[in-house]
Protein backbone atom coordinates (compact mmCIF):
# COMPACT_ATOMS: atom_id res chain seq x y z
CA UNK A 1 0.00 0.00 0.00
CA UNK A 2 1.14 3.30 -1.16
CA UNK A 3 2.24 5.08 2.35
CA UNK A 4 0.69 9.05 2.74
CA UNK A 5 2.24 11.47 1.34
CA UNK A 6 3.30 14.87 2.83
CA UNK A 7 4.41 18.35 2.11
CA UNK A 8 5.84 20.71 4.02
CA UNK A 9 6.13 24.62 3.48
CA UNK A 10 9.30 26.17 5.12
CA UNK A 11 7.29 29.50 6.30
CA UNK A 12 4.02 30.50 6.81
CA UNK A 13 1.91 33.37 6.49
CA UNK A 14 0.63 35.58 3.48
CA UNK A 15 -0.07 38.76 2.21
CA UNK A 16 -2.89 40.24 -0.20
CA UNK A 17 -1.60 40.78 -3.80
CA UNK A 18 -1.78 43.99 -4.60
CA UNK A 19 -5.66 45.65 -5.50
CA UNK A 20 -4.65 46.59 -9.02
CA UNK A 21 -3.89 42.93 -9.79
CA UNK A 22 -6.91 41.54 -8.21
CA UNK A 23 -8.88 44.32 -10.16
CA UNK A 24 -7.25 42.69 -13.32
CA UNK A 25 -9.07 39.24 -12.64
CA UNK A 26 -12.29 38.41 -14.75
CA UNK A 27 -15.60 37.85 -12.71
CA UNK A 28 -14.82 34.13 -13.75
CA UNK A 29 -11.31 33.53 -13.60
CA UNK A 30 -9.41 32.42 -16.78
CA UNK A 31 -6.37 30.04 -15.61
CA UNK A 32 -4.03 28.98 -18.18
CA UNK A 33 -2.65 25.44 -17.75
CA UNK A 34 0.57 25.41 -19.68
CA UNK A 35 2.57 22.07 -20.21
CA UNK A 36 5.45 21.24 -21.90
CA UNK A 37 4.31 17.30 -22.07
CA UNK A 38 0.86 16.53 -24.15
CA UNK A 39 -2.33 15.38 -21.96
CA UNK A 40 -2.67 11.75 -23.24
CA UNK A 41 0.10 10.87 -20.11
CA UNK A 42 -1.43 13.99 -18.18
CA UNK A 43 -4.83 12.95 -16.68
CA UNK A 44 -3.87 11.55 -13.08
CA UNK A 45 -2.09 14.96 -13.17
CA UNK A 46 -4.76 17.47 -14.21
CA UNK A 47 -7.12 15.83 -12.43
CA UNK A 48 -4.60 16.68 -8.97
CA UNK A 49 -4.56 20.16 -10.01
CA UNK A 50 -7.85 20.17 -10.29
CA UNK A 51 -9.19 18.86 -6.93
CA UNK A 52 -6.83 21.20 -5.28
CA UNK A 53 -8.33 24.12 -6.66
CA UNK A 54 -11.89 22.64 -5.60
CA UNK A 55 -10.75 22.41 -2.10
CA UNK A 56 -9.83 26.28 -1.90
CA UNK A 57 -13.31 27.26 -3.82
CA UNK A 58 -13.18 27.00 -7.52
CA UNK A 59 -14.54 24.88 -9.93
CA UNK A 60 -13.69 24.74 -13.58
CA UNK A 61 -16.78 24.97 -16.05
CA UNK A 62 -18.67 26.72 -12.86
CA UNK A 63 -16.18 29.75 -11.23
CA UNK A 64 -13.28 29.52 -13.11
CA UNK A 65 -12.44 28.27 -16.70
CA UNK A 66 -8.83 26.66 -17.76
CA UNK A 67 -7.34 26.76 -20.29
CA UNK A 68 -4.82 24.02 -21.50
CA UNK A 69 -1.66 24.61 -23.84
CA UNK A 70 0.12 21.31 -24.04
CA UNK A 71 3.78 21.73 -26.20
CA UNK A 72 3.86 18.32 -26.64
CA UNK A 73 7.41 17.82 -25.86
CA UNK A 74 8.43 20.78 -28.04
CA UNK A 75 10.18 23.29 -25.83
CA UNK A 76 10.79 25.71 -28.33
CA UNK A 77 6.51 26.12 -28.62
CA UNK A 78 6.30 27.55 -25.29
CA UNK A 79 6.57 30.99 -25.48
CA UNK A 80 4.17 31.42 -28.29
CA UNK A 81 1.99 29.08 -26.02
CA UNK A 82 2.69 31.92 -23.27
CA UNK A 83 1.82 34.92 -25.29
CA UNK A 84 -1.77 32.87 -26.47
CA UNK A 85 -2.72 32.60 -22.96
CA UNK A 86 -1.70 36.29 -22.19
CA UNK A 87 -3.61 37.36 -25.28
CA UNK A 88 -6.80 35.39 -23.35
CA UNK A 89 -6.81 37.39 -20.24
CA UNK A 90 -5.66 35.20 -18.20
CA UNK A 91 -6.02 35.65 -14.05
CA UNK A 92 -3.34 33.01 -13.29
CA UNK A 93 -0.81 30.80 -15.41
CA UNK A 94 0.50 27.56 -13.67
CA UNK A 95 3.62 25.96 -15.56
CA UNK A 96 4.58 22.52 -15.47
CA UNK A 97 6.31 19.71 -16.86
CA UNK A 98 10.01 20.79 -15.88
CA UNK A 99 11.25 24.44 -15.58
CA UNK A 100 11.19 25.51 -19.11
CA UNK A 101 6.95 26.42 -18.90
CA UNK A 102 7.63 28.65 -15.93
CA UNK A 103 10.96 29.97 -17.48
CA UNK A 104 8.77 30.88 -20.78
CA UNK A 105 6.12 32.19 -18.36
CA UNK A 106 7.85 34.54 -16.35
CA UNK A 107 10.18 36.11 -19.08
CA UNK A 108 6.70 37.04 -20.56
CA UNK A 109 4.99 38.80 -17.48
CA UNK A 110 5.61 40.40 -14.43
CA UNK A 111 1.99 41.07 -13.35
CA UNK A 112 0.22 37.79 -13.69
CA UNK A 113 0.80 35.39 -11.14
CA UNK A 114 2.61 32.04 -11.73
CA UNK A 115 2.13 28.92 -10.21
CA UNK A 116 4.88 25.70 -11.06
CA UNK A 117 5.02 22.47 -10.66
CA UNK A 118 8.73 21.27 -11.65
CA UNK A 119 11.53 18.67 -10.90
CA UNK A 120 14.30 21.32 -11.54
CA UNK A 121 15.81 23.28 -8.33
CA UNK A 122 13.92 26.58 -8.81
CA UNK A 123 16.18 28.63 -7.53
CA UNK A 124 18.70 27.21 -9.65
CA UNK A 125 16.49 27.98 -12.66
CA UNK A 126 16.06 31.60 -11.76
CA UNK A 127 12.16 31.35 -11.01
CA UNK A 128 12.45 32.64 -7.41
CA UNK A 129 15.02 34.22 -5.51
CA UNK A 130 14.40 31.52 -2.50
CA UNK A 131 12.41 28.90 -1.03
CA UNK A 132 11.18 30.97 1.72
CA UNK A 133 10.15 33.88 0.16
CA UNK A 134 9.95 33.64 -3.74
CA UNK A 135 9.36 36.93 -4.44
CA UNK A 136 8.18 38.49 -7.92
CA UNK A 137 5.17 36.55 -9.01
CA UNK A 138 5.85 33.52 -8.87
CA UNK A 139 5.82 30.68 -6.64
CA UNK A 140 4.85 26.55 -6.79
CA UNK A 141 5.91 22.87 -5.96
CA UNK A 142 9.61 21.89 -6.55
CA UNK A 143 8.60 17.93 -7.13
CA UNK A 144 12.72 17.62 -6.81
CA UNK A 145 12.42 14.85 -9.48
CA UNK A 146 15.78 15.72 -11.32
CA UNK A 147 17.88 15.50 -7.95
CA UNK A 148 17.09 11.93 -7.53
CA UNK A 149 18.66 10.50 -10.29
CA UNK A 150 21.75 9.35 -8.08
CA UNK A 151 19.36 7.59 -5.82
CA UNK A 152 17.79 5.88 -8.92
CA UNK A 153 21.39 4.86 -10.26
CA UNK A 154 21.78 3.38 -6.46
CA UNK A 155 18.47 1.29 -6.51
CA UNK A 156 18.77 0.12 -9.97
CA UNK A 157 22.46 -1.24 -9.34
CA UNK A 158 21.04 -3.08 -6.12
CA UNK A 159 18.32 -4.48 -8.25
CA UNK A 160 20.05 -5.49 -11.13
CA UNK A 161 23.57 -5.88 -9.89
CA UNK A 162 26.12 -7.53 -12.33
CA UNK A 163 29.35 -6.28 -14.46
CA UNK A 164 28.05 -4.58 -17.48
CA UNK A 165 27.15 -1.80 -17.60
CA UNK A 166 24.09 0.45 -16.88
CA UNK A 167 22.40 2.19 -19.81
CA UNK A 168 21.37 6.18 -19.15
CA UNK A 169 18.32 7.80 -21.09
CA UNK A 170 18.48 11.57 -21.33
CA UNK A 171 17.00 14.35 -23.19
CA UNK A 172 19.25 16.98 -24.52
CA UNK A 173 15.97 19.23 -24.38
CA UNK A 174 15.19 19.11 -21.00
CA UNK A 175 16.39 21.95 -19.44
CA UNK A 176 17.60 19.96 -16.28
CA UNK A 177 19.86 17.36 -18.67
CA UNK A 178 23.30 19.32 -17.59
CA UNK A 179 22.34 18.85 -14.12
CA UNK A 180 21.39 14.81 -14.24
CA UNK A 181 24.18 14.14 -16.28
CA UNK A 182 26.59 15.57 -13.83
CA UNK A 183 25.08 13.61 -10.60
CA UNK A 184 24.90 10.57 -12.80
CA UNK A 185 28.56 10.64 -13.31
CA UNK A 186 29.26 11.69 -9.87
CA UNK A 187 27.21 8.50 -8.91
CA UNK A 188 28.88 6.29 -11.21
CA UNK A 189 32.23 6.07 -9.05
CA UNK A 190 29.70 4.47 -5.59
CA UNK A 191 28.50 1.63 -8.03
CA UNK A 192 31.74 0.39 -9.49
CA UNK A 193 29.69 -0.24 -12.85
CA UNK A 194 30.12 2.14 -15.79
CA UNK A 195 27.09 4.45 -17.31
CA UNK A 196 26.39 4.41 -20.81
CA UNK A 197 24.82 7.76 -21.68
CA UNK A 198 22.11 8.06 -24.87
CA UNK A 199 20.37 10.67 -25.78
CA UNK A 200 16.76 10.99 -27.32
CA UNK A 201 14.08 13.76 -28.12
CA UNK A 202 12.02 12.62 -30.27
CA UNK A 203 9.51 9.04 -30.34
CA UNK A 204 11.92 7.64 -32.97
CA UNK A 205 15.27 8.76 -31.22
CA UNK A 206 13.83 6.93 -28.34
CA UNK A 207 13.61 3.39 -30.17
CA UNK A 208 17.29 4.51 -31.41
CA UNK A 209 18.35 4.51 -28.03
CA UNK A 210 17.46 1.69 -26.58
CA UNK A 211 18.26 -0.14 -29.48
CA UNK A 212 21.68 0.82 -28.87
CA UNK A 213 21.89 0.41 -25.11
CA UNK A 214 21.13 -3.63 -25.49
CA UNK A 215 23.17 -3.46 -28.83
CA UNK A 216 26.26 -2.21 -26.11
CA UNK A 217 25.30 -5.21 -23.79
CA UNK A 218 24.17 -2.76 -21.01
CA UNK A 219 22.45 -4.72 -18.14
CA UNK A 220 20.12 -2.45 -17.35
CA UNK A 221 18.40 0.65 -17.88
CA UNK A 222 18.08 4.13 -16.35
CA UNK A 223 14.94 6.78 -17.86
CA UNK A 224 15.86 10.04 -16.27
CA UNK A 225 12.78 12.54 -15.13
CA UNK A 226 11.43 14.27 -18.32
CA UNK A 227 8.30 15.38 -19.39
CA UNK A 228 8.50 14.23 -22.78
CA UNK A 229 9.53 10.32 -21.47
CA UNK A 230 6.56 10.67 -19.41
CA UNK A 231 4.36 11.64 -22.70
CA UNK A 232 5.89 8.35 -24.04
CA UNK A 233 5.99 6.14 -21.23
CA UNK A 234 4.14 3.12 -22.88
CA UNK A 235 7.04 2.76 -25.73
CA UNK A 236 9.41 3.06 -23.05
CA UNK A 237 8.38 -0.02 -21.45
CA UNK A 238 7.50 -1.86 -24.36
CA UNK A 239 11.12 -1.43 -25.78
CA UNK A 240 12.77 -2.18 -21.98
CA UNK A 241 10.85 -5.35 -22.19
CA UNK A 242 11.75 -6.70 -25.63
CA UNK A 243 15.19 -5.41 -25.30
CA UNK A 244 15.11 -7.23 -21.68
CA UNK A 245 16.34 -3.99 -19.88
CA UNK A 246 15.58 -3.58 -15.66
CA UNK A 247 14.38 -0.63 -15.99
CA UNK A 248 13.96 2.47 -13.34
CA UNK A 249 11.86 5.72 -13.98
CA UNK A 250 10.91 8.53 -12.04
CA UNK A 251 6.72 8.28 -11.64
CA UNK A 252 4.72 5.33 -10.18
CA UNK A 253 2.77 5.55 -13.39
CA UNK A 254 5.63 3.91 -15.36
CA UNK A 255 5.38 0.42 -12.80
CA UNK A 256 1.62 0.07 -13.03
CA UNK A 257 2.37 0.43 -17.12
CA UNK A 258 4.38 -2.77 -16.45
CA UNK A 259 7.72 -1.00 -15.86
CA UNK A 260 9.87 -2.94 -13.20
CA UNK A 261 10.24 -0.24 -10.57
CA UNK A 262 10.16 4.00 -10.11
CA UNK A 263 11.21 5.95 -7.33
CA UNK A 264 9.82 9.29 -6.94
CA UNK A 265 7.34 11.78 -5.42
CA UNK A 266 3.96 11.81 -5.85
CA UNK A 267 3.61 14.21 -8.69
CA UNK A 268 -1.03 13.80 -9.18
CA UNK A 269 -0.49 15.49 -4.92
CA UNK A 270 1.90 17.60 -5.95
CA UNK A 271 -0.10 18.59 -8.60
CA UNK A 272 -3.04 19.00 -5.98
CA UNK A 273 -1.18 21.25 -4.14
CA UNK A 274 -0.29 23.57 -6.69
CA UNK A 275 -4.10 23.64 -7.29
CA UNK A 276 -4.60 24.71 -3.96
CA UNK A 277 -1.98 27.49 -4.34
CA UNK A 278 -3.43 28.37 -7.36
CA UNK A 279 -7.26 29.12 -5.58
CA UNK A 280 -5.24 30.97 -2.75
CA UNK A 281 -3.39 33.42 -4.92
CA UNK A 282 -7.01 34.18 -7.13
CA UNK A 283 -8.87 35.02 -3.98
CA UNK A 284 -6.06 37.45 -3.29
CA UNK A 285 -2.99 35.46 -1.57
CA UNK A 286 0.31 37.18 -2.58
CA UNK A 287 2.32 34.84 -4.54
CA UNK A 288 5.73 36.25 -2.94
CA UNK A 289 4.57 35.10 0.06
CA UNK A 290 3.73 32.01 -0.45
CA UNK A 291 6.83 29.71 0.20
CA UNK A 292 7.59 26.99 -2.61
CA UNK A 293 6.02 23.84 -1.18
CA UNK A 294 9.04 20.49 -0.95
CA UNK A 295 8.17 17.06 -0.70
CA UNK A 296 9.12 15.07 2.22
CA UNK A 297 8.49 11.33 0.55
CA UNK A 298 8.81 9.59 -1.57
CA UNK A 299 7.46 6.26 -2.85
CA UNK A 300 9.35 3.40 -4.57
CA UNK A 301 7.08 1.16 -6.24
CA UNK A 302 8.06 -2.05 -7.62
CA UNK A 303 6.02 -4.29 -10.50
CA UNK A 304 6.86 -8.34 -9.04
CA UNK A 305 5.01 -9.46 -12.44
CA UNK A 306 7.85 -7.54 -14.95
CA UNK A 307 10.58 -8.85 -12.32
CA UNK A 308 9.56 -12.34 -12.89
CA UNK A 309 9.53 -12.04 -16.69
CA UNK A 310 12.85 -10.48 -16.81
CA UNK A 311 14.18 -13.59 -13.80
CA UNK A 312 15.05 -10.93 -11.76
CA UNK A 313 15.00 -11.83 -7.78
CA UNK A 314 14.17 -8.64 -5.87
CA UNK A 315 16.13 -8.43 -2.72
CA UNK A 316 13.56 -8.59 -0.09
CA UNK A 317 15.12 -5.95 2.10
CA UNK A 318 14.73 -3.29 -0.85
CA UNK A 319 10.58 -5.19 -0.90
CA UNK A 320 10.11 -4.38 2.55
CA UNK A 321 11.07 -0.52 1.69
CA UNK A 322 8.69 -0.25 -0.94
CA UNK A 323 5.80 2.16 -0.79
CA UNK A 324 3.73 -0.57 -3.15
CA UNK A 325 4.38 -4.13 -4.76
CA UNK A 326 2.41 -4.51 -7.87
CA UNK A 327 1.93 -8.68 -8.08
Amino acid sequence: MSSRREFITLIGGAAAWPLAARAQQQAIPLIGFLSSASPATWTPLVTGFQKGLQEAGFVDGRNATIEYRWAEGQYDRLPNLVIDLIDRKSALIFAAGGSDPAKAAKAATTTIPIVFASGTDPVKAGLVASLNRPGGNVTGVSVLGAALETKRLGLLNEIAPGSRSIGVLLNPKYSAADLQLSELQEAQAGINREIQIVRASTEAEIDTALATIARRGAGALLVAEDPFFGSRRQQLVTLAAHHKLPAIYYQRDFAKAGGLVSYGTDFAYAFRQAGIYAGRILKGTNPADLPVLQPIKFDLVINLNTARTLGLEIPPMLLARADEVIE
